[in-house]
């Protein structure tokens, strides 16, 4: 509050017209007060005291006004009158005494409770959020906050928390059992044979196209006393045994290695959720894998993968995410626009966040007002206050001026008719 803006000079010419008509005033029913006794004393009627009594009561009550007035200012005349310039004398008392007023009368539980109810925002959000171009702007508007926060985080922070937590939560929960039901699940829907089809038909696939790697595999490991015949004769035979075994048990699913498969994987399945040392063994395992240095980098480096799609998603108008948001928002305000009930939770959130905020920190909103009145110098203070409200208060000394004028004369008629 240091500068006067234009509309403050303009007022600032207001009141010093208003302030020449209320003085014009006064000189007026001064002049005619001097007229009025004149004529007396030439003799002119006995109308002469009805006026004279009029402007002199006048004069009264412009003075008596021209005071009250100024003394809210400034001390009339420069003299030091007592509970005179109260503004600027008291603008630090009025200050505070505004702070409290606000604060009682403004930041009330009951005062902000009254208000939101009345405007029903939950109704009228809800119908704003309905309107398709105000769902496109708020899904703009979130996409942008969106990536502003992603941008702001650092990678290296977001990483080391994600790679504790999930460690932390890896270490904290026991997986064996929880592996072992899900095992035990997939085996009695019969989920692994479609695994183990696969894996027997890439093995013949690999044997058919790698025979000639198969024999000499087995050649070479033949003892070096045996004749070079027998080992090829052997190798030929392991490598038809593999493939005929490959082969049957791609073509029969009554196979007896699947039926031994299963019976592995059922009993593997009943030691993961009871057998203490077989879960032990799985817990130690994944000590292991979860301390190796490649996997915390790859948990680590999750964060960027997973950044780097929502931030294309954001910036992507066409987006899954984009238009998932857009149609939630859609959704969201039709159901407030039309439900009492969706309509009163969220009038009851915002009345809740709104009186929190008010209760807990009304000291602080309120010394906002004390302490800015505080910080504002006293002179310049007064005449801004004087420029928007001085020319309505030239008004009390021209209706002072009129009202003690008809006081003046009605009292005096009124003596002069007890005395007649």
């Amino acid at each position: 509050m240091n500068t006067f803006s234009a509309a403050d000079i303009e007022k600032q010419r207001g009141v010093r017209r208003m302030k020449l008509t209320a003085a014009g005033l006064l000189l007026f029913v001064a002049v005619v007060y001097v007229l009025a006794k004149w004529a007396a004393h030439e003799g002119a009627g006995a109308w002469t005291g009805y006026v004279a009594a009029a402007a002199e009561a006048g004069m009264v009550g412009a003075l008596a006004d021209w005071f009250a007035v100024t003394a809210l200012f400034r001390r009339p005349l420069g003299l030091p009158i007592p509970h005179t310039a109260i503004i600027p004398t008291k603008k630090d008392q009025l200050g505070v005494s505004l702070g409290e007023f606000v604060g009682e009368n403004f930041l009330s539980e009951d005062v902000v409770r009254q208000r939101l109810r009345a405007v029903g925002i939950g109704s009228r959000l809800g119908a704003w959020l309905a309107e398709p171009e105000h769902a496109d702007r708020v899904t703009a508007e979130l996409s942008a906050a969106l990536r502003g926060a992603l941008t702001v985080l650092r990678d290296s922070d977001v990483q080391a928390v994600v790679g504790e937590a999930i460690t932390r939560r890896a270490d904290a929960q026991e997986i064996a059992p929880g592996i072992g039901k899900m095992l035990e699940k997939v085996v009695a829907d019969g989920g692994h044979r479609r695994a183990v089809d696969l894996i027997v038909s890439r093995a013949h696939d690999w044997l058919v196209l790698h025979s000639d790697s198969v024999m000499d595999a087995v050649q070479g490991g033949a003892p070096g006393w045996t004749p070079r015949f027998v080992d090829k004769k052997v190798g030929e035979r392991v490598y038809k045994e593999l493939l005929r075994f490959c082969v049957e048990m791609r073509d029969m699913p009554s196979h007896p290695a699947r039926g031994a498969l299963d019976r592995f994987l059922t009993d593997f399945a009943s030691d993961l959720q009871s057998d203490t040392d077989t879960r032990a063994r799985v817990e130690r395992l994944k000590g292991e894998v979860l301390g190796r240095g490649e996997v915390q980098d790859l948990i680590a480096s999750a964060w960027t993968a997973v950044r780097s799609m929502i931030v294309s998603a954001a910036e992507d108008e066409r987006s899954e995410l984009r238009l998932r948001v857009r149609a939630s928002l859609l959704s969201l305000g039709a159901r407030m626009a039309a439900d009492p009930k969706i309509q009163g939770k969220v009038d009851g959130w915002l009345e809740g966040a709104a009186v929190y905020v008010v209760t807990t920190y009304r000291r602080e909103i309120t010394s906002l007002i004390t302490d800015t009145v505080a910080g504002w110098d006293a002179e310049h203070t007064t005449k801004k206050i004087e420029a928007n409200i001085g020319r309505d208060l030239q008004f009390i000394r021209i209706n002072g001026t009129v009202v003690g004028s008809l006081a003046g004369l009605l009292i005096y008629t009124v003596s002069r008719a007890l005395g007649a």
